[in-house]
């Protein structure tokens, strides 16, 4: 599919490029399979998810047309932004949320585009979250998803970002967004995730020499002495079992 211009179309670009697998996203083939809901074996299950089995599905771009305003604002994006093409990884609709993965190397500029141009003035970040998936066979466990939201043309939408273990930096939203500040400090605090520019960028829940990133799915669920409480939780091994 080509543009009048002679510019493949957003669709056509994606297509064409690697799929990265997430864990979850959309319909696909199982990549991989894990149980229970903290990715902790050996001790029993001590959270009542042990049964649950989750399968890790490829981020699949959804067909379009997309239907409502997705087809209209992704164009008007793409028109905005010409160098979409080398940084969008996959466009979903899924359960009526449109979802852009963008490559983190263009997450400010596409952050910044989608902020200011008139046809899109996605003007609030409401919400931005971190999330682990250890089994994204990418490698690439760390996400962030922001959620958008348009008060100009009453729109809301998703864009997801994803890292490396090995290097969890993703640039800082905060100049473009300033409700990002304490969200990112969050995410830093929780999971790890370095956001490159932020002011100050410093825990905001655990204490500041406490080790470890609480949210991951590997970090451990007991036997942390939590000396600012005054309290101990015991490992998961000498605590009841609900298997």
């Amino acid at each position: 599919m080509t543009e009048p211009d002679g510019e493949k179309s957003i669709a056509a670009r994606v297509a064409e490029a690697p799929t990265p697998v997430a864990a979850g996203t959309v319909a696909g083939p199982p990549a991989v399979v894990s149980q229970g809901m903290f990715g902790v074996v050996g001790s029993g299950d001590t959270s009542g998810f042990g049964g649950l089995v989750h399968r890790a599905a490829p981020v699949i771009s959804s067909e379009q047309p997309w239907g409502g305003w997705y087809d209209e604002g992704v164009a008007e994006l793409q028109r905005a932004y010409p160098e979409l093409g080398e940084g969008i990884e996959a466009v979903v609709v899924d359960r009526g949320e449109l979802t852009l993965h963008i490559a983190k190397e263009h997450l400010d500029r596409v952050l910044r585009t989608l902020r200011d141009a008139p046809g899109l003035r996605f003007e609030l970040l409401s919400s931005l979250s971190g999330v682990d998936y250890p089994d994204d066979t990418t490698g690439r466990r760390l996400h962030v998803a922001y959620h958008l939201t348009s008060l100009t043309h009453n729109r809301r939408l998703r864009v997801e970002v994803a890292t490396t273990d090995e290097d969890p930096h993703i640039p800082s939203a905060v100049a473009t967004y300033p409700t990002a500040d304490w969200q990112e400090r969050e995410t830093w605090d929780f999971f790890g995730i370095i956001f490159d520019g932020h002011p100050g960028l410093t825990r905001i829940f655990m204490p500041d020499d406490w080790e470890g990133h609480p949210q991951r799915k590997d970090y451990p669920l007991g036997g942390i002495a939590v000396e600012y409480k005054g309290g101990h939780v015991p490992p998961p091994d000498q605590r009841r079992s609900y298997a």
